[in-house]
């Protein structure tokens, strides 16, 4: 179990200053996050039904409060509406409700306890002025994480400008984690909440070390120490599975390493298609699942197959799909586990061109 972080911020408002503990966030999850983390804990469950749940979830919370009602989900939290504005006599008519109304929400208090009494606080240092990179996207795909060679890579976050045309004030780097170094120079837009930029993608030992970090380094004054941040996340480039069918290997769902741990080894198809290969940790029962998903969040998805030691596999396409089949090969089925568990949050997925 990890930890609460938090830093003390000043107080500008208290004379002299004091200062406020600031929660600072590890991560920042989403609908696909969350589906995807309780896919992990109940094979019963598919990350699209669940994203599903949540989207439908949203909608009928919507619809009770519309209709005056109060929502109280156990253990979790209750959400009603309430009004804010004057009334000069009680005979008033209410201010419009885009003036007067409010949605609040306040977390039960059985999470309250659960959250205090099992967390942990870490403190961190003070907080000294860093950019931020929140979220790496492909803006060709709309695929978080994915560093398309032939799209535009986008980079959300905070304090992310420099001035690119000034000689060492501030760069964005893509570096191979085997190997390989590139410093960016193809910008559409360089902000301080976005960085939008064509990539220049350095070339690694093998065709399945297709994992980068991006970073971007920034002065804030002119003579100002150079502060750098490194993206969280590896971005991954597609693959490509050139002569598709039987007699192939190709290496897939690797990091840095000299070995493949997954391999294409062919399939049935009618025809080319791009789409993506994804693997989960299950940690409630120890093993990996695999299947074929589209080139959408939340879209269509083959069959899971869950695989608990090295082999051989087929994976069955999804609906509309050109590949029927794809058929893989595990080969580091233990070191597989372990990147996932330690650098991929127990969720990988790569793209795959196939031709």
């Amino acid at each position: 179990m990890t930890t609460i972080l938090w830093r003390p911020e000043v107080n500008a408002l208290t004379s002299p200053p004091s200062y406020v503990p600031r929660h600072v966030p590890r991560a920042v999850l989403g609908n696909d996050e969350l589906a995807a983390r309780m896919e992990q804990r109940n094979p019963l469950y598919t990350q699209t039904l669940v994203t599903s749940f949540f989207l439908d979830l949203a909608d009928e919370l919507g619809e009770q409060l519309i209709n005056g009602n109060q929502v109280t989900l156990a253990n979790l939290f209750t959400c009603h509406v309430t009004f804010s504005g004057r009334l000069d006599s009680p005979d008033d008519p209410l201010p419009p409700l885009a003036e007067s109304l409010n949605v609040r929400l306040y977390p039960s208090k059985r999470l309250v306890e659960t959250v205090s009494k099992n967390g942990q606080a870490e403190r961190l240092a003070q907080e000294k002025k860093l950019p931020l990179i929140a979220k790496a996207k492909d803006s060709l795909w709309d695929l978080k994480d994915v560093l398309n060679p032939n799209g535009a890579l986008q980079l959300t976050g905070d304090d992310l400008y420099f001035d690119r045309k000034q000689v060492g004030a501030g760069e964005c780097v893509i570096e191979g984690t085997a190997s390989g170094r590139t410093v960016q120079t193809r910008f559409l837009k360089v902000e301080n909440s976005e960085i939008i930029f064509m990539p220049d993608i350095p070339s690694q030992p093998f065709p399945w070390n297709n994992e980068y970090k991006v970073s971007v380094s920034t002065r804030y004054s002119e003579h100002g120490t150079l502060r750098t941040t490194t993206y969280e996340w590896p971005l991954r480039t597609p693959v490509l599975i050139p002569n598709f069918g039987p007699g192939i290997e190709i290496g897939i769902l690797t990091g840095a390493e000299d070995t493949a741990y997954v391999s294409v080894t062919g399939g049935t198809a009618s025809g080319e298609a791009t789409l993506r290969i994804q693997v989960i940790l299950d940690l409630q029962a120890d093993y990996l699942r695999f299947n074929l998903l589209d080139m959408t969040e939340g879209g269509l998805a083959g069959a899971v197959v869950n695989v608990t030691a090295n082999g051989d596999i087929t994976l069955p396409g999804f609906a509309g799909s050109t590949i029927m089949t794809l058929d893989i090969r595990v080969l580091e089925y233990a070191a597989l586990k372990e990147m996932l568990r330690n650098t991929y949050n127990c969720r990988l997925v790569d793209v795959l061109v196939i031709t």
